[in-house]
């Protein structure tokens, strides 16, 4: 009787600690929602349209198959021209990190490249490259590449030089050493990295969608913009916002797990 009462409280105090936090994450969205109905009841419905006209919109999205296609379209162009600047600005940061020269030589390129703003790649686009997929990957890649870089070489260049001579102490192999040192190093970095551009990315793909496709939630928009539909424009915005708190939180799950040594640790501390 005495073990179960405790583990009961216990289970009792976290249930409650979850529902606090749980509260406390969506307090900011309910004070937003609140906020604009009571605009929508006071403002004309072209301007603020209710909750539920936009939310009946959300829904005939995703249950349209024709017009979802356009939300997996716009992900796909995400998701694509993140992994590629990913894997080009990861091989840069390892060619900076080893060598003076290419650090010399790249990093003034890509600082100059990160103060070009998107809309001047999505005209450069269009000017240089046929062929919308190809044109739209090629601005995601520009605009988030400088950033994978400067951040995975920022996370190389905080290895303790220490602690990497005491691992080639023991002479690993260098798939050793990558899987054993260099990745729990970069990985916490790399997360970050992918959460904020994903947040840029999920801005840049709408301005190249708007100018140069097809289809897309940015070319959605524009039709909502001529047809002056305010609940079709928040609908559409909301997918995206949708995707980008589905990939956060996926990220988030991944760090939990990938450092759950970390808590038991300082736990034991």
């Amino acid at each position: 009787m005495s073990d179960t009462a405790p583990q009961r409280h216990g289970g009792r105090s976290g249930a409650v600690a979850a529902a606090r936090r749980m509260s406390a994450d969506l307090a900011p969205f309910l004070l937003l929602a609140a906020l604009w109905q009571l605009a929508a009841s006071l403002l004309p419905g072209y301007l603020f349209p209710s909750l539920a006209s936009v939310f009946a919109r959300f829904i005939e999205i995703v249950t349209s198959a024709s017009q979802f296609a356009d939300v997996l379209a716009t992900v796909g162009r995400i998701l694509a021209g993140l992994a590629g600047a990913f894997v080009v600005g990861g091989g840069f940061a390892l060619l900076m990190a080893r060598s003076r020269a290419v650090d010399r030589f790249l990093a003034p390129t890509l600082t100059f490249f990160q103060g070009i703003p998107a809309l001047s790649w999505v005209v450069f686009a269009i000017i240089w490259i046929h062929g919308t997929e190809l044109r739209i990957f090629f601005i995601m890649v520009m605009t988030t590449l400088p950033a994978f870089t400067f951040q995975i070489l920022g996370a190389l260049r905080a290895i303790s030089k220490d602690l990497f001579e005491m691992v080639l102490s023991f002479r690993p192999t260098r798939r050793a050493i990558f899987r054993v040192m260099i990745l729990p190093s970069i990985l916490p970095d790399i997360l970050i990295a992918w959460k904020v551009n994903l947040g840029n990315a999920s801005r840049v793909v709408v301005v190249a969608e708007l100018v140069g496709a097809t289809g897309g939630i940015g070319y959605e928009l524009l039709q909502q913009q001529q047809l002056f539909d305010m609940a079709g424009a928040l609908a559409w915005t909301l997918q995206l916002v949708c995707f980008v708190l589905i990939v956060q939180r996926l990220l988030t799950w991944i760090e939990t797990h990938a450092f759950r040594y970390r808590a038991v640790s300082e736990h034991s501390l």
